[in-house]
């Protein structure tokens, strides 16, 4: 595959998760910016607090399907796993800093999902379900996406065993960490908000 169409796909791929789908949903809903409402997160969690659940479900969507589209496109195009590993890595990078929205983008776990359910199906269920069972037990969404997300590496390893995956789902999971540290901050003190609650 020539360099140039690897730049290329890389690069798009970037743009399109630089779409904000929360920012998107909200200027089309009438709400206000999420960026200057409740966590001030353009994700759908945020989206959730300050539109409800029809425009969280569509930003959740939307934010799903920018880390799937460029992944299955590029597989279809041929590309190697690889060039699929850096365009994965672009579609992600471009939710954290959209250059649409002046670099101002969300925690990236819907978009990370988006891209684990097309690079390897069975490593994105897999997440899915480990969300779930922490979910199920501890009801703290941001426990259950951080736990998912340390699993991810050794998922995509078992079922795959393609390296350049593996190196770049970790240093994913591990820029989530760093996107959730106040989620984790306040986890330790006890504080965190449990699925289904109000504050």
């Amino acid at each position: 595959m020539p360099y140039l169409d690897i730049i290329i796909a890389v690069f798009s791929s970037y743009l399109i998760g630089s779409l904000s789908s929360a920012i998107i949903v909200c200027h089309i809903m009438r709400l206000p910016d999420p960026r200057t409402q409740g966590s001030g997160n353009p994700g759908a969690t945020n989206v959730l607090r300050i539109g409800g659940k029809k425009a969280a479900m569509i930003t959740l969507l939307g934010d799903l399907l920018k880390g799937v589209i460029p992944v299955i496109a590029a597989k279809c195009w041929g590309f190697d796993p690889v060039a699929l590993a850096l365009i994965a890595f672009a579609a992600f990078i471009g939710h954290l800093f959209p250059i649409f929205f002046r670099f101002e983008g969300g925690k990236g776990v819907a978009t990370a999902l988006g891209c684990l359910l097309a690079l390897n199906l069975p490593t994105g269920l897999s997440w899915m379900a480990t969300w779930g069972v922490i979910a199920l037990f501890f009801r703290y969404s941001s426990l259950s996406s951080l736990t998912a997300s340390v699993f991810a590496p050794i998922y995509i390893w078992f079922f795959t065993h393609e390296i350049s995956w593996t190196i770049v789902i970790a240093i994913m999971s591990f820029i989530l960490m760093i996107r959730h540290r106040t989620n984790i901050a306040k986890l330790m003190r006890g504080e965190e908000s449990k699925i289904g609650k109000k504050k």
